[in-house]
């Protein structure tokens, strides 16, 4: 066995910063950057909707329209680039893992005696993937959506106190039934997985002859559509409910908006900003919902793969190509990382 490097970090994200560390920097400047200028259009449609229907001039108009869609296209231009970094970080990381894991399996000469080896390594290989493309968004997403967030209440709460607070009451619930509803599906996602590891070490390790084996496998792949499925009706459940909030955000704009317009204690584009706002908010959110899903389960597989890595690195070479790996374990009941993901 070719020599391994060293094993690695206990967690993933100290495995993200060793391989990307400075980008990381880079990709947190390109960030700010963008959640800086998400403030800027609102400002814009709000001139202009008052230019246009309060004070008619057409040459602030037309020089506002402008200005509207160069910030436009310099914020989209920025998330390109934001994109693309984090693009190559990602594939960065998973180039890394594949090298490191590659590192260890078996020679050509050993191939036919470690073919059940080189099977489990090829189910490792698998999981490098989603590992190493979460490194792009790893530390940039939460920097970005949360700024985001912070920035357009903080312009809605400038432009009116009394309408911000009574849409930030009615986006409120999601506080409280996104994240029980995260957890539930965050379970089921690490059960899952420990039923998929299940099939490929017993398809691995199964007698041809016995006559079990399918009508077992057949009971793992049947748990693991009742676990998709059960993932995907709290899933669409949770989006049905965040999209319903923001919805009442939205008739709550526009309902004490134009209550106070009509009254003349604002002006029509601060309601238009609200609803711009509105819609600026709910998008982010939504993506912070994903983006921790997505971390508690590359969280999970790493772990997996780390504890692998550790096993085959440490294994003596023959001990390695003669028996099947034991490094890999499963989310068993009581063990760590059951324990880690029941607390998130």
């Amino acid at each position: 066995m070719k020599k391994s490097r060293s094993a690695l970090p206990s967690t993933a994200f100290k495995y993200i910063l060793r391989v990307s560390g400075r980008h990381q920097i880079g990709l947190v400047v390109l960030s700010i950057i963008v959640f800086l200028l998400s403030t800027v259009p609102l400002e814009i449609q709000r001139r202009l909707v008052n230019d246009a229907f309060v004070r008619g001039q057409v040459q602030t108009i037309v020089w506002l329209a402008l200005a509207y869609f160069g910030v436009a296209l310099l914020e989209g231009g920025i998330k390109v680039a934001l994109n693309v970094y984090r693009a190559w970080v990602s594939e960065t990381a998973v180039l890394d893992l594949r090298r490191l894991v590659g590192a260890l399996t078996p020679t050509p000469a050993q191939a036919d005696a470690a073919e059940s080896q080189g099977t489990e390594i090829s189910i490792v290989l698998s999981e490098v993937e989603p590992i190493g493309g979460f490194a792009g968004i790893s530390v940039s997403e939460p920097v970005l959506q949360t700024g985001v967030l912070l920035s357009v209440f903080g312009y809605l709460v400038y432009l009116q106190p009394m309408v911000a607070l009574l849409c930030a009451l009615a986006f409120s619930p999601q506080l409280v039934f996104v994240p029980l509803m995260q957890r539930a599906i965050n379970l089921r996602s690490a059960t899952r997985i420990e039923v998929l590891r299940g099939v490929g070490g017993s398809i691995v390790g199964a007698d041809p002859q016995a006559p079990l084996a399918a009508d077992a496998h057949d009971v793992e792949i049947r748990q693991v559509f009742a676990l998709n499925m059960g993932i995907f009706k709290i899933k669409f459940t949770m989006y049905f409910l965040m999209n319903l909030m923001h919805h009442l955000g939205v008739a709550t704009a526009l309902g004490v908006g134009g209550y106070y317009v009509v009254q003349g204690r604002i002006d029509i584009g601060t309601v238009v900003a609200f609803v711009s706002g509105l819609a600026k908010v709910n998008d982010p959110w939504g993506d912070l919902v994903d983006w921790f899903r997505e971390m508690t389960l590359v969280r999970t597989r790493y772990e997996l793969l780390r504890d692998a890595v550790q096993v085959m690195e440490h294994k003596p070479e023959q001990e390695l190509v003669d028996t099947p790996l034991e490094g890999a374990p499963g989310l068993t009941p009581g063990s760590s990382l059951e324990k880690s993901l029941s607390s998130t």
